[in-house]
């Protein structure tokens, strides 16, 4: 059995993140998002790799959403209203709240844009009729092979890694998280999951972001310059998430230095949203539901909403606009007035995607196209900093170290970032790792669990210590260590009408009515003496002076017996006295005088130990060939 996943976006980039993935025979979409950079066909998955009759009700188990950002959502009417997909879908209660209002704003944004209309405002509700809400860590029965369940992932109210399981093959789709909390949310929480695969964001995958409170002074202070100069602050942002993060950290800085200047949102989008915030506030930080009680942490006293006609008033203000990225709306739309300032600045708090104007901005624009026919002089200040979400480089390493998967599929970050992770994660944690494009499917192998009954025997078998006691030769004082590297060998049968078991060995010879057969191996060679010469008087002496010799290199081997054999474990050594020996092979060319034959025999179970000493004797005359024959 395998696993296999088809990556319909997100495939060495960001945007329209949608992976479909085959777990023995079940397909489950993971997102259903929309390219923010595109305009074309681009826009949105290509929905005919699924199916190419349109038959996806078949084609699909489920849809799994992992939060309500466009990139994560944004095609999920179009895929059940213009597609036709009718099966189950599921998210988070506040992801199921908080979708309409994202998708209806990015539709009022493609209608003032004169794009044409993908989906209408029925199609969202529609669609949202369709979805199942979960709650973190609830399991959900989606059929009676399909398991899946949602985990706390951060990043934004109602953000959810989601597990997914059918038989003994298991997987974890991440989304979009954080490994560490900010001032609304809480870092993302997993439980300890034995995985076949874990596929995961990459978008800061190169990046160790610094201290969290030294981002926090630097947009402060730069906020705080430009409106003690008299300029206004554009800040680009989505409804959810970064506005509201940025909105407690402005209004707490507001109180403390007891500023006058308005703060503004740019509609009633954010402001609607903030409600939503307040009812689901059992999903926010610690620290916010611990303040409930006395303060409800968005309900901010310095921020009102904007009026149009405010674009063109005078004196300084704050104005969070949406959407973010400058995609297109009503913050590009403030943005061509507010840029030819210089006294102004844009402040950019996250990732742009590649295509829009923000990923196009830097402190050297001096003039960036905003679309075919225009073009805007860039003079005020342009301040990026990472307020981003997302989890960065130490935290995607820590979440995989901790899950331990089989394979990692990286997703949602761009080559240069997924080849550094790639590295680190195969040099570091020793995983199977690939970064597909998008339209590219890669398989993995899948565990497979058989329920047996051991017998009695095999049980016994199985408390017999096996006691290694190892000591520090280096350190004189160092206490000895004792190692229970016990071993347990059994045999699987499987008889018609009856459960699997497992046997000792014993018992299986007497099932069958055989008797115990073991293989043996061994080696007849030469070695010169010609250094040894003058030293040995007889054969006990010359074992004696070669196993002096090799227990320099094996520490385990022993001493010769009144026979002039050594023996360890399985294995013995001795000097051959047979000319006719069966396990010596002659290549036609004579021994000299100081040679000497010596044979040795050991058991499967004592290979390695047999091959070192084996080596170790040829390095002391690597003239002579030997060859190994079974018994």
């Amino acid at each position: 059995m395998a696993i296999e996943c088809l990556v319909l976006g997100a495939g060495q980039e960001v945007g329209k993140s949608c992976a479909v993935v085959t777990i023995n025979g079940k397909k489950i979409m993971f997102d259903c998002g929309m390219h923010m950079g595109y305009v074309d066909h681009r826009r949105y998955p290509d929905f005919s790799r699924i199916s190419k009759s349109g038959d996806f009700d078949n084609a699909i188990s489920c849809v799994i959403i992992t939060h309500f950002h466009l990139d994560h959502i944004g095609a999920l009417p179009y895929f059940t209203e213009v597609c036709g997909y009718t099966g189950p879908i599921y998210m988070t209660y506040p992801t199921k709240a908080l979708a309409p209002l994202m998708l209806d704003d990015y539709r009022k944004v493609m209608v003032g844009r004169g794009e044409e209309q993908q989906f209408t405002n029925d199609n969202i509700l529609n669609c949202m009729k369709k979805v199942t809400a979960v709650d973190i860590k609830q399991t959900v029965q989606v059929d009676k092979d399909l398991q899946i369940r949602a985990y706390y992932a951060g990043h934004v109210l109602g953000a959810a890694m989601f597990y997914a399981s059918v038989g003994d093959a298991a997987m974890v789709y991440t989304g979009d998280y954080n490994m560490t909390p900010d001032r609304h949310l809480g870092a993302a929480q997993i439980d300890r999951l034995r995985l076949d695969l874990l596929i995961t964001e990459s978008t800061y995958g190169k990046t160790i972001r610094d201290s969290k409170y030294a981002r926090e002074r630097e947009f402060l202070k730069a906020v705080h310059n430009c409106v003690a100069s008299g300029g206004k602050v554009l800040i680009p942002t989505f409804a959810l998430g970064r506005a509201q993060e940025l909105c407690i950290l402005l209004d707490d800085y507001w109180e403390r230095m007891n500023l006058k200047v308005p703060i503004y949102f740019s509609s009633g989008l954010t402001i609607q949203a903030n409600l939503y915030y307040k009812v689901l506030i059992s999903w926010t930080s610690q620290k916010v539901k611990d303040t409930y009680a006395t303060r409800n942490a968005f309900n901010f006293k310095n921020v009102q909403s904007f009026e149009r006609s405010l674009i063109h008033a005078p004196g300084p203000c704050v104005l969070f606009a949406t959407p973010g990225m400058l995609s297109g709306g009503f913050s590009l739309e403030v943005f061509k007035h507010w840029a030819p300032c210089e006294y102004n600045l844009i402040t950019l708090p996250g990732y742009c995607v590649a295509g829009t104007v923000g990923h196009k901005l830097s402190d050297k624009t001096a003039k960036v196209d905003v679309d075919k026919d225009t073009q805007i002089d860039v003079r005020c200040k342009i301040h990026r900093l990472s307020f981003s979400p997302h989890t960065d480089e130490k935290g995607i390493m820590d979440l995989v170290n901790f899950l331990s998967p089989k394979n990692v599929i990286l997703v949602h970050g761009d080559i240069i970032n997924m080849d550094h992770l790639k590295g680190r994660i195969k040099s570091e944690l020793g995983i199977h790792i690939c970064c597909p494009l998008n339209n590219e499917t890669v398989s993995f192998p899948t565990t497979h669990f058989v329920k047996a009954d051991a017998s009695v025997e095999f049980i016994r078998s199985s408390l017999t210590p096996n006691f290694k006691f190892v000591k520090d030769e280096a350190t004189e004082m160092a206490p000895v260590q004792v190692c229970d590297e016990r071993v347990t060998q059994g045999i699987l049968t499987m008889e018609t009408g009856q459960k699997v078991k497992i046997l000792h060995q014993d018992e299986v010879l007497t099932m069958v009515g055989a008797e115990q057969t073991e293989v043996e191996f061994a080696y007849c060679f030469p070695l010169s003496l010609c250094s040894l010469k003058g030293h040995v008087t007889d054969d006990y002496s010359l074992i004696r002076i070669v196993s002096g010799k090799i227990s320099n290199e094996v520490a385990e081997f022993g001493v010769p017996d009144d026979m002039g054999v050594i023996q360890v474990n399985s294995f013995r050594l001795a000097v051959c006295k047979n000319d006719n020996c069966p396990f010596r092979i002659s290549d036609g060319s004579a021994v000299s005088d100081d040679g000497t034959f010596f044979c040795c025999n050991w058991s499967i179970v004592d290979k390695d130990l047999a091959w070192r000493v084996i080596s170790v004797m040829k390095n002391m005359d690597s003239s002579v060939d030997s060859v190994s024959v079974a018994l």
